[in-house]
């Protein structure tokens, strides 16, 4: 037991005068608060209190001993709760999608330093499941489902994928009606593992349809304008495609046999014990988010 632990113990059997009373408060066992009395007798070398089987009283070194503990464990107590209402400040590390970091998260870091000027924060955006351990990331947007446990998940909403291809791409080779049609398409695929394989939901749901796509290109930015000029069918997520459907630019394919839905979050370390600076951001970003019509796609 640390010696302060010991000071609260003295402390709270003095104000209450009685070991049992003490305890209860303490939520601890009344054989635990006597030998933790007994302890500090021991090592103070001086009797503490006087007990009879009807109260407790201290002794004058007691007393004395008293004034000095209440204070040192007064003087704790409030550089705790300062620490716990510390300003919101320091460096904030936070880790995005490229593109739904670009277009949602990068606004949302911006807005959030306008309101607090003692933050700085770095804005990490790559499209790979960062490590925020080894990383060193103070919060994360992830979307889709969270593999390691050991990381505080906030949901913030969903997006689905979409499959899409251009107005005039269509009327040159028609529109497919289920994933078979797609072997007589042209596909824009990305270059990630798996991206050569497109899996439905619906009747189909779990069958992976393989595409023959000749054009494959690492960026989604450039997938979009490929797919917007007519050069094939592409998969994307909802978020990615709501203004250029919205807009009449691509045509959304294949409705019925999308999968279901992923979630988008914010990821952290664990609750305890985190910096005010990630929790501020944790409410801001949450509040922000869960509000945005792309994250709550039909």
């Amino acid at each position: 037991m640390d010696r302060l632990d010991e000071f609260e113990i003295f402390v709270r059997i003095v104000e209450e005068g009685s070991l049992v009373r003490a305890a209860q408060r303490l939520r601890r066992s009344a054989p635990a608060v006597t030998r933790a009395l007994a302890a500090l007798e021991d090592r103070i070398g001086v009797r503490l209190v006087d007990r009879t089987t009807r109260r407790l009283a201290p002794t004058e070194a007691g007393r004395a001993l008293y004034e000095r503990a209440r204070a040192v464990v007064a003087d704790y107590e409030a550089a705790a709760t300062g620490a716990r209402e510390a300003p919101v400040r320091g460096l904030l590390r936070i880790a995005a999608p490229v593109q739904f970091g670009r277009r949602h998260v990068a606004p949302l870091a911006t807005r959030f330093l306008d309101s607090h000027a003692g933050v700085e924060i770095e804005l990490m955006l790559n499209d790979r499941n960062v490590d925020l351990i080894e990383e060193g990331i103070d919060v994360a947007v992830r979307i889709g489902a969270l593999a390691d446990s050991s990381l505080v998940a906030r949901p913030v909403g969903h997006v689905r994928r979409r499959w899409v291809a251009s107005p005039a791409y269509l009327a040159r080779h028609g529109t497919p009606k289920e994933p078979a049609d797609l072997a007589r398409h042209e596909a824009v695929l990305g270059t990630f593992r798996g991206a050569m394989e497109w899996t439905f939901g619906g009747r189909r749901r779990g069958a992976p349809t393989h595409l023959a796509g000749r054009l494959r290109v690492d960026d989604i930015e450039t997938r979009l304008r490929l797919a917007r000029e007519g050069r094939g069918i592409a998969q994307f997520l909802s978020y990615q495609v709501a203004e250029d459907l919205a807009a009449g630019r691509l045509v959304r394919l294949l409705r019925s046999f999308e999968p279901p839905p992923l979630p988008v979050q914010l990821l952290t370390k664990g609750r305890s014990h985190r910096a005010p600076k990630i929790d501020a951001f944790l409410e801001f970003a949450a509040r922000k988010l869960s509000a945005l019509p792309i994250l709550r796609p039909d």
